[in-house]
């Protein structure tokens, strides 16, 4: 019995392996298993594309400048005597700002101060002149040609005194023109020439320059296609009718932060640099903390509202070639590639899809990396969400 085991083990053995072997291969056969089979239809999650509203803006590179950027030029010629502004300083209206060393001017003013008074003793001399030929005239003594000639006298003198006070005013004004006061309120730019440089009224250089910016102007520009665009999306007659229904704009700043004061686009030039290629446009901005100084730089962001828009998440697309692409859903539920034209919202995490899709159309949303032109999917549309757009 016990040399009869090992045989009859080995056989059992050898029976149950063909029979597992059978089951394999009818389970192969049967798609439930094994490499060859069909692989089971994956799930995917898919958004379906309705139309919504949403506000673009684009960001366009802008140089800042006060309302008024006034130069300070001498009137006379002199040695700068003192500076009483810094650079950078906030001045008033009528606030000193520089004095010339000019005596020459204070002599012509004690010279015509001094002319005053000869002429003044002229006129005495010749009033005098005339109460004495009155009388003898009157009584026939002397001819009265003698009270012309000394009434002629007298109005030759009169004259030469107001000469006299003209030459003291012109004096005092020359004198006065060494007093430099500021003409606005402003601020302060650089300052060339130090105390003791010789400045003329022909100097190249100003003395300085004062820029008002209680509110300044962000000079911008559009291209050739962005204007005729501009131009086609407003209503208006001329290009400064169709100004008045454009949106208030913002100011980005140098540092990427937004102003906190909105701004108006007033002016625009319609003609074209030849050499740029662009039409130059104008927005002010109110600088009520002066944080906005004449010469600095920023964007000036427009905004365009946009209605029934096609909104689908950046993550849903993929590029390929330079072109941007989706997977749809058709209606054999299969996944195909469909190209499209797009414009990334304010968010950054969307797109505006101006060509490609239609309202209604089933968007994949997530694992499109795996998926094959004209593979089929099961979709599973997900909620929508609304994306908000601000600027």
């Amino acid at each position: 019995m016990t040399t009869r085991l090992p045989g009859l083990a080995a056989g059992l053995l050898a029976l149950l392996s063909v029979a597992a072997c059978g089951t394999k291969k009818n389970d192969t056969a049967n798609g439930k298993g094994g490499k060859g089979g069909p692989q089971p239809t994956k799930i995917y999650p898919v958004l379906v594309v309705r139309p919504d509203t949403v506000t673009l803006f684009q960001d366009y590179p802008a140089t800042i400048q006060g309302q008024q950027n006034v130069e300070i030029r001498p009137k006379v010629d002199g040695f700068v005597e003192a500076i009483y502004v810094d650079e950078g300083a906030s001045v008033k209206k009528g606030q000193k700002l520089f004095h010339i060393s000019a005596p020459q001017y204070e002599q012509a003013v004690r010279t015509a101060a001094a002319g005053i008074k000869t002429a003044q003793a002229d006129v005495d001399a010749a009033s005098m002149g005339v109460r004495k030929v009155q009388p003898l005239v009157a009584r026939g003594i002397i001819s009265k040609y003698e009270l012309e000639a000394a009434q002629y006298t007298l109005e030759s003198k009169v004259a030469a005194l107001a000469q006299a006070r003209a030459a003291l005013v012109n004096a005092e004004t020359n004198l006065d023109y060494t007093t430099i006061t500021s003409p606005v309120n402003g601020v302060m730019g650089t300052i060339p020439n130090k105390i003791g440089s010789l400045v003329s009224s022909t100097s190249a250089d100003p003395l300085t320059t004062i820029s008002s910016i209680g509110s300044v102007y962000a000079y911008f520009s559009l291209s050739e296609k962005a204007l005729l665009s501009f131009a086609r999306r407003r209503p208006g007659n001329t290009l400064q009718d169709k100004l008045a229904h454009v949106p208030d704009v913002r100011l980005v700043l140098a540092d990427g932060s937004l102003y906190t004061y909105s701004g108006r686009v007033e002016t625009a030039i319609g003609q074209i640099n030849t050499e740029t290629g662009a039409s130059s446009f104008r927005a002010t901005f109110p600088n009520p903390q002066g944080l906005l100084r004449s010469g600095s730089s920023g964007s000036v962001r427009t905004f365009q509202p946009v209605k029934n828009a096609l909104i689908i998440p950046q993550s849903a697309t993929y590029e390929l070639q330079g072109k941007r692409f989706a997977y749809v859903v058709g209606r054999d539920t299969a996944a195909y590639a469909a190209p499209l034209t797009v414009v990334p919202t304010p968010d950054g995490t969307s797109f505006v899809v101006q060509k490609g899709l239609k309202a209604g159309q089933q968007v994949v949303l997530e694992g499109i990396s795996g998926l094959k032109d004209g593979m089929k999917i099961k979709p599973k549309v997900t909620k929508d969400t609304k994306t908000e757009m601000s600027g």
